[in-house]
């Protein structure tokens, strides 16, 4: 499955702070209906994802009924990205 869309750059200050783009509604139905068969846990669920010229592996996080990617400090670096950016996301479910 794959998946491409875009959203905005969003910081979670928690206990380990992190960057994500959350995944638009009226994907998560499609990513929802395929995680029973790829998920390891927790409702996570597997991809690679890219963002410009950039790929890596990474898991979407559930999260209020929707999924989160989260963005990892080398991607942002290395694509210029910062808080409140609007990116074009492409995602790949894996096993």
């Amino acid at each position: 499955m794959e998946l491409e869309f875009s959203g905005e750059v969003w910081f979670w200050r928690g206990p380990a702070p992190w960057h994500f783009v959350t995944v638009p509604d009226e994907l998560c139905g499609e990513l929802e209906a395929a995680s029973a068969s790829v998920t390891y846990g927790w409702g996570m669920i597997p991809v690679t994802a890219r963002i410009g010229g950039t790929g890596w592996a990474t898991s979407l996080w559930p999260k209020d009924g929707r999924y989160v990617v989260p963005v990892k400090t080398a991607v942002r670096r290395a694509e210029g990205i910062a808080l409140g950016d609007r990116v074009d996301v492409h995602l790949t479910v894996t096993r």
